[in-house]
């Protein structure tokens, strides 16, 4: 059995993306009986609608799980449903700033992640790490990419199970921020609401927790 996991470059002036670094670390590697592949997602609202569709066609997994960067999100966050709906509050790589688009004319105002979100929660809440079930993906290129990968699942791949998971920043990137802070004489950081972070190992364990669950899940459904 294999998993595919995406994770996004970097974006919005940051040099470290946590979505890829977790992906590029469990590459090759094995949760389980599932074996995951990992591959890099440009930060393209026009490039990422095709790459999806062309990764689940190449590789064809049995699990896709997409991930990506929640700046000031503090657990593993679970994300329930994607939205038929891009609108952007910063451009992406490209320049692209979409406003009230419909992400595919042919389907539905949302789609639900079809991976067990419940398990997965209890699983990593039951070994300490932080995690919590969402109910909203946001409407940028982590939600973009959720709906896309149900849409195309939903069409090419009925069988597959899928969704995605939004990380924490990295200690390093508050780090960083603090310094920026310091920098810009921007002193009240106790009203910052972006400060939370996870050491890598442990969005490393929740991913490959997820994906062992998710595997479970797969093979009971056969």
């Amino acid at each position: 059995m294999r998993a595919l996991l995406t994770g996004f470059e970097p974006y919005g002036g940051r040099d470290v993306n946590p979505a890829y670094e977790v992906v590029r670390a469990l590459d090759g590697r094995s949760a389980g009986e599932v074996e995951m592949i990992g591959r890099k997602l440009p930060v393209s609202y026009q490039q990422l609608r095709s790459r999806i569709p062309e990764l689940l066609d190449e590789l064809q997994p049995s699990i896709a799980i997409s991930l990506g960067l929640w700046p000031g999100e503090a657990t593993i966050r679970l994300e329930r449903f994607g939205a038929n709906l891009a609108d952007f509050e910063i451009p992406d790589n490209e320049g692209i700033l979409a406003a009230d688009v419909l992400i595919s004319d042919a389907s539905p105002t949302a789609l639900a992640s079809t991976l067990p979100v419940r398990q997965i929660e209890q699983q990593l809440l039951a070994k300490g790490i932080p995690a919590r079930l969402s109910s909203t993906a946001g409407t940028f290129l982590c939600n973009a990419t959720l709906f896309t990968l149900l849409a195309s699942a939903h069409r090419n791949h009925p069988r597959m199970l899928c969704g995605f998971i939004h990380l924490p920043y990295l200690p390093v990137q508050v780090a960083q921020l603090l310094v920026d802070n310091r920098r810009e004489r921007r002193f009240e950081l106790h009203q910052r609401a972006d400060l939370a972070s996870m050491d890598l190992a442990t969005m490393i364990a929740a991913v490959s927790t997820a994906v062992e669950v998710t595997g479970a899940s797969f093979a009971q459904r056969q």
